[in-house]
């Protein structure tokens, strides 16, 4: 087999959670257009579907911008489903869907997150609770959902997506922070779990990307420099390229890494 060969991911059925926007987004376009059958999630099922709709669509367009002979090629099927990862049954139910609308299930992105910033005092213990659940317990859930499939074709492909914050700290920053540092030693521990089922678990650990969930970040001139001055790139990462990374950890060419944290950060970590 080819090195390019071993990223193809023809045949693959990927969940990707958080899919219908941001780094998710991009990821499962990734993972499509690498030739993986993905399903997205979304709290909403009309944007889960407009997303899948959307990459369904890209990826007919560009294969049909080959030649004939390539256009003949099956393409992948891009779905969208409704699933808030942090409820448990709901989690159990997408996994089981996806499995039986695909015929299987081999790559899970648990992407899915939210971020409420401030200082200890003026954080709510409740919206405390809502990060931990969604970013940490919802990581857990969809895992917990697919542990018996993966170990069953004993195969499997698990990216966790954490963040810089897994690793480092900033104020003002102790729910999303301990939510990201909690998916770091999650991944750690089924790494080691799930290594005797040939199934990898790796965590992506990006830094400032221009999602949705940074926008008022970016929109704060003041705050925007701040981060852009700890940066030895730069700038902030563009949205696309997230999707090397996640293709790469999805596929072949990572068979012989687990239990990894790769910082995508533009240098930040470096520090």
């Amino acid at each position: 087999m080819s090195i390019l060969d071993k990223f193809k991911l023809t045949g693959r059925v990927a969940l990707v959670t958080g899919g219908n926007r941001g780094l998710g987004r991009q990821m499962a376009q990734a993972l499509a257009e690498a030739g993986a059958h993905v399903a997205l999630t979304s709290r909403e099922q009309e944007r889960a579907e407009f997303a899948a709709g959307e990459i369904a669509r890209s990826i007919s367009v560009a294969a049909g911008d080959q030649d004939s002979s390539r256009t003949a090629v099956r393409l992948p099927s891009v779905r969208g489903y409704a699933c808030d990862v942090s409820d448990t049954e709901q989690s159990a139910q997408v996994v089981q869907r996806v499995i039986a609308d695909f015929g299987g299930l081999h790559v899970l992105v648990n992407n899915a997150g939210i971020n409420i910033r401030g200082p200890i005092e003026e954080i709510e213990p409740e919206e405390f609770q809502r990060v931990i659940a969604t970013n940490t317990t919802g990581v857990w859930n969809i895992c917990r959902a697919a542990a018996a499939h993966l170990k069953a074709q004993r195969y499997g492909r698990v990216i966790n997506v954490g963040s810089t914050l897994s690793i480092i700290a900033l104020p003002e920053r102790t729910p999303y922070a301990s939510s990201k540092g909690a998916v770091w030693q999650m991944t750690r521990v089924l790494a080691l779990e799930w290594a005797p089922y040939n199934i990898t678990v790796n965590a992506m650990l990006p830094g400032p990307f221009a999602t949705e969930m940074n926008t008022p970040l970016r929109e704060d001139p003041e705050e925007y420099s701040k981060f852009i001055a700890r940066i030895p790139l730069g700038r902030w990462g563009e949205l696309d390229e997230i999707g090397g990374l996640a293709v790469f950890l999805a596929s072949d060419a990572s068979s012989y890494m687990t239990g990894a944290g790769i910082t995508i950060d533009g240098g930040w970590t470096v520090h």
